[in-house]
């Protein structure tokens, strides 16, 4: 049994590849007092990802690290790892990260990883999850905040959220409502950890 430990100013170390609406969410939620956190670095793979001018718009370290520049994905980690301990972050939360995460940064933040994904897993994981979701002929899809783990989107459960499949949807529709839901939901699964309310028991997440 693992209690989460929390702190009212949370500091939070974001990775994302790409556009980061979530970060923008999660941002949003700092600005408006909906989630007890500071937002201490945004750290991305890809030189041009626009989540990095978000955060340069608030004021937030944006920081690109070239995987080119390391020897392999372990180094990259570890070179990540080195810039989150340098912004003394607590809780990291992948945003859109479209690279796979190593033990190097597994091992250093056990059960202090987030990410979401949108299915309602373990239901869809891996890419084009609602492509996947259309295809199986669902009646109900969502998205899913959970703790990061070795496994692809097999971690500890934290939050799930359903959106009804409608007989019309393609893709960009379903992804879409989704997504509304994951601005939502990211944000109030980092407060549960911000308020120390998360305590992870083998696969389940408790909320107190």
């Amino acid at each position: 049994m693992n209690a989460l430990s929390g702190m009212s100013n949370l500091r939070l170390g974001v990775l994302a590849s790409g556009r980061g609406s979530n970060l923008q969410a999660i941002i949003d939620a700092i600005d408006q007092r909906r989630l007890n956190a500071v937002l201490a670095v945004v750290i991305s793979n890809k030189a041009d990802a626009p989540a990095l001018e978000r955060a340069r718009r608030c004021g937030t370290p944006a920081i690109f690290l070239d995987p080119k520049a390391t020897s392999g994905r372990e180094a990259y980690d570890g070179a990540i790892l080195e810039c989150l301990r340098k912004h003394d972050v607590e809780l990291v939360v992948l945003a859109g990260y479209m690279k796979i995460v190593t033990p190097i940064l597994l091992d250093a933040y056990s059960n202090r990883m987030m990410n979401i994904h949108p299915s309602l897993l373990p239901s869809f994981p891996g890419l084009a999850a609602q492509r996947q979701a259309l295809e199986w002929g669902v009646k109900m899809a969502g998205c899913t905040v959970h703790f990061v783990t070795e496994g692809v989107d097999a971690g500890p459960i934290i939050r799930q959220a359903t959106v009804p499949v409608y007989e019309d949807d393609t893709e960009e529709s379903l992804s879409a409502r989704i997504l509304l839901e994951e601005h939502r939901l990211y944000p109030e699964a980092i407060q549960l950890y911000a308020e120390n309310r998360l305590l992870v028991e083998g696969r389940r997440v408790r909320i107190r």
